[in-house]
């Protein structure tokens, strides 16, 4: 069935990657564990609600995480005219059912805004037309951008999402032998994979509503260039480890994010053994209505 976009902006990115789809899961797992870890301190950065299992019709079996981002003095000094910086923090929901995912922001402040990140990933180099099976009037609303971890361009929301100076012009991984990646590299990579990351943000506010969107849009295209460039950075890192060693690290390292941020609850299943069975949460859960957070 195709998909019409009925929402504000549409763009969608495509992240090629040297490495195995399988390879692929455990790369995104470590680098999000570790970059939440570097960048949570001083009371801002992720807090942990919810990790657990979940099931549901359309997806199929899949974690489910419900998260916090206390990103205060990372928004722009103009957004704080609008939003009061005390209040600026996000709500996410995400579906990890690999290869397929799906992630929604909001923020509480504006109760009109909405972000959703649909994300495919294929064994391709890239040049795949329409992964997400969008109609003609979808398709041709759509931006397309390929997103080269080769690159060593920055903008202004590089900098702003942050993280050491990496160039994978001059790397090559010991363990594998792969990189450098240099100009040209997507055509001829072995192994390759690519995320398809089909962006749609709804920010319906009269003054300062676009604006925002393209912050938004250039915040998310930048934060997909940067952590794909350390998921293939950390190769080393992480080459051999199995699902059940990076669950593993990914709960405990949860549990360690919220005692920075001084906060203690967190729904989850059994660290000790991260493929035992639990209940699984709908697609549809939602953020606890009693939810607060402290500035």
């Amino acid at each position: 069935m195709l998909k019409s976009l009925t929402r504000n902006r549409c763009g969608c990115s495509r992240v090629v990657m040297p490495l195995l789809l399988e390879e692929y899961r455990i790369a995104q797992m470590y680098m999000v564990t570790k970059i939440q870890e570097q960048q949570t301190a001083g009371g801002e950065g992720v807090e942990v609600l919810i990790n657990r299992p979940f099931e549901d019709e359309e997806f199929g079996q899949g974690q489910y995480t419900s998260k916090i981002y206390h990103l205060q003095s990372k928004i722009p000094t103009w957004l704080s005219t609008f939003v009061p910086t005390k209040f600026m923090y996000i709500e996410e929901e995400a579906w990890n059912a690999y290869p397929k995912c799906k992630t929604v922001l909001k923020c509480p402040y504006l109760n009109r805004f909405k972000l959703t990140i649909e994300t495919l990933h294929v064994a391709d180099n890239g040049n795949s037309p329409n992964v997400h099976n969008l109609n003609k009037e979808a398709l041709a609303a759509r931006k397309v951008e390929n997103l080269d971890i080769g690159s060593n361009l920055k903008d202004y929301w590089s900098y702003v999402v942050g993280g050491p100076e990496i160039d994978l012009t001059k790397f090559k991984s010991e363990k594998t032998g792969r990189g450098p990646l240099t100009p040209g590299w997507q055509a001829s990579c072995n192994p390759v994979m690519t995320a398809y990351k089909l962006v749609t943000v709804d920010v319906p506010y009269w003054g300062f509503g676009y604006r925002l969107e393209q912050a938004l849009l250039g915040a998310e295209r930048s934060l997909f260039t940067e952590s794909n460039k350390r998921c293939f950075h950390w190769i080393d890192e992480w080459f051999g480890l199995t699902y059940e060693d990076v669950r593993r690290m990914e709960v405990e390292n949860d549990r360690s994010l919220n005692q920075k941020l001084g906060k203690t609850s967190m729904e989850s299943d059994d660290t000790e053994n991260v493929s035992s069975s639990s209940e699984p949460v709908k697609k549809d859960a939602s953020l606890p209505s009693s939810v607060s957070v402290r500035s």
